[in-house]
């Protein structure tokens, strides 16, 4: 029986940086080591969510599964930008919303390619639930370059441009859910190509628990992580955009790329790549304007304006996860080739 999640010692013992965080910022320790503590302490803590996820999930069919590892996943993201955006770091948050984006479809599925192509010459997957992804895809670049495509040409959009643009986006979102989960759900059941002998983890009471207390666990270290995000950059010489992009995107999908990777390596990349097309789509179509709501609950409205570099990431990544998902048949290649579009951008990145 493959038994995921139950990695190295070394991961689980990063538990220590929790308390240890809490012990630096209650000190007033340099804030660089406040962020250091904090990331570290969101890694085990993302592997628990991700370990008592799939325990969850493992009694849910292949959509459900995807969309349960999706959700909770992206619960990451909105607990950090909640924190972010009521310190006003609305940079930070757009920023991490392309990388999160971005690091789904490209290093996310890639990976998950890599892993299940070096052990299976090639793999399968259901062409019309990559279809559908792919076109919802193509509408959250659209929706999110609209008002950034505005205030090129105008002016700054007003803020009522954004929560329409949100509005409609969420809408679209559950329309899909329903298309896919109801009206339309006999063309999304992919057949196993493998049987599935993993057994839950946890059951579904002591999951639920240690679910609760893992994402508490990251509530609070997204509060300090968020609180030394400016002086760290500073003290790092990266910028806070760099951060959002990068360092924010791969803390915040830890999960998904963990249980994605197990199922590519147990031959069903189907699920992988439902598990990085559904959470792109989710940041798009409903945490975005979730996190429209949050700021202006908060008081410090978010506008979906974005820079030219962030919104050619998200068109080049989304054009070629569309091209190489359109024949149903994937290899440690393709994988490959998603992968280094990803470093391309964040090397670009880096010197933006």
């Amino acid at each position: 029986m493959l038994k995921p999640f139950r990695g190295s010692r070394l991961v689980d013992g990063l538990f220590v940086f929790a308390p240890l965080s809490l012990a630096l910022s209650f000190l007033g320790a340099a804030p660089l080591w406040v962020f250091v503590a904090a990331a570290l302490a969101m890694v085990p803590a993302t592997r628990l969510l991700a370990a008592t996820t799939e325990s969850i999930a493992a009694r849910s069919g292949n959509l459900g599964s995807s969309l349960v590892n999706a959700t909770f996943g992206n619960a990451i993201e909105l607990l950090i930008a909640f924190f972010a955006i009521r310190a006003g770091l609305l940079d930070v948050v757009r920023a991490s919303i392309i990388g999160s984006i971005v690091l789904n479809i490209l290093l996310l599925i890639g990976l998950s390619m890599v892993a299940g192509g070096l052990k299976f010459k090639e793999q399968r997957f259901n062409t019309t639930a990559a279809g559908v992804s792919s076109t919802m895809l193509l509408l959250a670049v659209a929706g999110l370059a609209l008002p950034s495509l505005y205030s090129l040409t105008q002016r700054a959009p007003p803020l009522a441009m954004s929560e329409a643009v949100s509005t409609v986006l969420a809408f679209i979102y559950l329309l899909g859910l329903a298309f896919t989960l109801v009206t339309h759900r006999h063309l999304f059941v992919a057949p196993r190509v493998a049987p599935d002998e993993r057994q839950p983890r946890y059951g579904y009471r002591a999951a639920t628990i240690l679910l609760l207390v893992s994402v508490g666990i990251i509530a609070l270290e997204s509060h300090l992580f968020v609180g030394a995000i400016e002086p760290a950059s500073q003290e790092l010489g990266l910028s806070p955009t760099f951060i959002g992009l990068v360092v924010i995107a791969i803390l915040t999908n830890l999960p998904e790329h963990m249980a994605a990777l197990t199922f590519a390596r147990r031959n069903n990349v189907d699920l992988s790549l439902s598990i990085g097309l559904n959470s792109a789509i989710q940041i798009a179509l409903f945490v975005v304007p979730l996190m429209v709501l949050i700021s202006l609950v908060v008081g410090n409205p978010l506008h979906l304006v974005f820079n030219p570099f962030e919104l050619v990431s998200l068109i080049l990544a989304v054009v070629i996860v569309n091209y190489l998902s359109s024949d149903g048949v994937c290899n440690w290649l393709e994988g490959a080739q998603l992968i280094a579009m990803y470093l391309l951008i964040v090397i670009a990145l880096f010197f933006v």
